[in-house]
């Protein structure tokens, strides 16, 4: 007696939740109605379809719903954090299938079409946010393909196991979320799903030859065949010039490359030496030119006058060895003038902190990064034995080079796993 009279509280409980919910459905369908126009990838799966309806059309297709809701709410072990709200939300429009009208099925229909597509899209490549990303092409195709034509008799849970990362330094990230991390609101968890997100990113993007560059671990490697070709300390951006985000390509390689001083760097930093010591030119062997690149004389120049709003000119280093950018200069699309360049000075990559850089990433070993590149048009012991002023080139590469600059809070080697000092706080 006991428990029909629970059973008969908890039916009315949702009758009366189900009931509430339906007017507040109406009232914000609006809203919701703007966030689907949006979703291109929600509209893109409906032409499809060729239905208004795909998760109400039918009491198998509810209970895959359900399903992919369930999945979706316990993937805290896969690293992806689902909206708890949206997800009670559509609980409760497919218990009141029945009282729903067609205007609030097709709404509720597009929120978990746009849920489960989205969670497609993190499991396979990934949530990650470059500053600047020219890699990553859409595969919003792909992704409606897989959940309209998912195996027949294929349970949810075994598709996304089907569907998950296989990389390696993923599988073991993964395993350590589940066994060693109990908080999710440590900085260690937020490190490890990160990290797991890159691993995605990398397997839905990288082709067979790539360069990857871990802000954090001060390291770069190249890769070729998803073979480690070539690893090396880095100088990065300090803290208040931080490098950012990129995810681009190389396209040539500039041997004895002129340093082009960002005006930012010539007023606040070489100004003042010069005011000091006008000799300071010569001793490193700067060139004053003016706003279309030509060379003019400095020695009429009233340097004592001249602050950081009023300088008029551009200072730009000679080719050489004592260059800052040193004998190879990689450059890299991006609307941030960074790049990957080689140093004179040395003695930085023996140091433990290396963020001592403008922004652009110093490599330690640009010659063999070079070579690997281009083995047929880099001669090391020209570039070796380069002296000042040595005419620059321009070396296209056969095809363009990925680089992905990254920040990677966790590094994996085997079944260790080192967690890094989230050194510009973006964690």
């Amino acid at each position: 007696m006991y428990n029909c009279k629970q059973n008969k509280s908890i039916i009315l409980k949702r009758i009366f939740l189900s009931l509430f919910l339906s007017g507040f459905f109406v009232t914000t369908i609006h809203a919701q109605t703007d966030t689907v126009k949006k979703d291109s990838i929600v509209q893109q799966f409906y032409s499809a379809n060729h239905q208004p309806l795909y998760w109400f059309s039918s009491d198998k297709n509810r209970s895959r719903a359900t399903e992919w809701l369930t999945m979706i709410e316990s993937a805290d072990n896969l690293g992806i954090v689902s909206d708890k709200y949206q997800s009670n939300q559509i609980h409760v429009a497919l218990l009141s299938n029945n009282t729903l009208d067609n205007i609030n099925k097709e709404q509720r229909d597009q929120q978990i079409t746009g849920m489960v597509l989205k969670f497609l899209k993190n499991l396979q490549e990934g949530n990650i946010k470059f500053d600047y990303d020219e890699v990553n092409v859409s595969r919003d195709s792909v992704y409606i393909h897989q959940l309209l034509n998912s195996k027949p008799g294929e349970t949810v849970s075994q598709m996304v196991a089907r569907l998950d990362c296989k990389d390696r330094d993923y599988i073991v990230l993964k395993e350590y979320l589940k066994d060693s991390i109990t908080s999710k609101d440590t900085l260690k968890y937020k490190k490890v799903i990160l990290a797991m997100n890159y691993r995605r990113y990398f397997t839905a993007n990288h082709p067979s030859e790539y360069i990857v560059a871990n802000i954090l671990a001060t390291q770069a490697s190249y890769y070729r065949n998803d073979f480690l070709k070539l690893k090396m300390r880095t100088v990065v951006g300090r803290k208040k010039n931080p490098t950012p985000l990129i995810a681009s390509y190389i396209t040539n390689i500039v041997t004895f490359p002129h340093w082009n001083v960002p005006h930012s760097i010539a007023v606040t930093e070489i100004l003042p030496k010069v005011q000091k010591n006008e000799n300071y030119l010569e001793q490193n062997n700067y060139d004053v030119v003016n706003g279309r690149g030509k060379v003019i004389d400095d020695s009429d120049l009233k340097w004592k006058d001249y602050t950081e709003k009023n300088f008029p000119y551009f200072f730009r280093q000679a080719t050489g060895p004592r260059n800052a950018l040193g004998v190879l200069k990689f450059n890299l699309e991006n609307p941030f003038s960074i790049f990957l360049h080689s140093t004179g000075l040395q003695s930085a990559f023996a140091r433990d902190d290396r963020f001592l850089s403008h922004g652009c990433i110093r490599l330690a070993k640009p010659l063999e990064l070079a070579k690997e590149l281009l083995p047929e048009k880099i001669n090391i012991k020209e570039l070796k034995s380069g002296k000042k002023n040595t005419k620059s080139k321009i070396l296209v590469l056969p095809h363009k080079i990925p680089v992905f600059i990254i920040y990677m809070p966790v590094t994996v080697n085997g079944r260790k796993i080192t967690f890094l000092k989230d050194v510009y706080g973006l964690i």
